[in-house]
């Protein structure tokens, strides 16, 4: 069974769409990823920051992490995560350009360690959306653009999508995307119901006891 299979889709969402490919993204095929549980459906999206080396943007080092062709000689800070085999679902670019390095229907090695309201392993049953940005900076109008129209898409084929940070799912180890994430900007935007974005009321001043309340 597929992660969809529980989800009926219109016309529109399947032309969108094949095997778990958004027709809008540029496809970047990772093998970093696995098959997800028979009979899961998927019920969350989990964001991420990223840029390599931390604070650089632009170039490809984030293609080359996610297909496991980093040079890791290329910056000193790669030998901090040497031979890491990683990957997510979709990348956003500072531009708000997407890239897709995992199909939808499988597993992207994303998430680590985590949990979501009780919920082990949270790769299961999540998609794994990177924004290129640093971790507690502030992101391009084009990337939450570019967000909403993903997730708009995303929801309308798998229908009960929540949407959490990395920092939410697995406290002790991360923070990302962090407090220059604006969850309330995100939230009107989409004007989905609150209990969809959980998140979105809180301040940044709030965000260690949001990310304790996920456990």
């Amino acid at each position: 069974m597929s992660a969809n299979a529980a989800t009926p889709v219109s016309e529109r969402t399947r032309a969108a769409w094949q095997s778990g490919w958004w027709r809008r993204a540029v496809a970047i095929p990772s093998p970093n990823c696995s098959a997800r549980p028979p009979g899961i459906i998927v019920s969350l999206v989990v964001l991420h920051s990223i840029s390599l080396p931390p604070g650089s943007y632009g170039g490809d080092a984030i293609e080359r992490l996610f297909t496991n062709r980093l040079d890791w000689n290329a910056h000193p800070y790669y030998q901090s995560i040497r031979d890491l085999r990683v990957s997510a679902h979709f990348v956003i670019r500072r531009d708000g350009k997407l890239l897709q390095f995992v199909s939808c229907d499988q597993r992207a090695w994303h998430a680590g360690v985590s949990t979501w309201r009780g919920r082990d392993n949270c790769n299961d049953y999540s998609i794994g959306v990177e924004l290129e940005g640093l971790e507690g900076q502030t992101f391009e109008p084009a990337q939450y653009a570019a967000l909403v129209t993903l997730l708009r898409s995303l929801a309308r084929r798998h229908r009960a999508l929540q949407i959490v940070g990395h920092e939410h799912v697995a406290p002790a180890r991360k923070h990302d995307p962090g407090a220059g994430f604006d969850w309330a900007l995100l939230a009107s935007l989409l004007r989905w119901r609150a209990a969809r974005i959980p998140f979105a009321s809180r301040s940044s001043n709030d965000a260690v006891d949001a990310r304790e309340s996920a456990l």
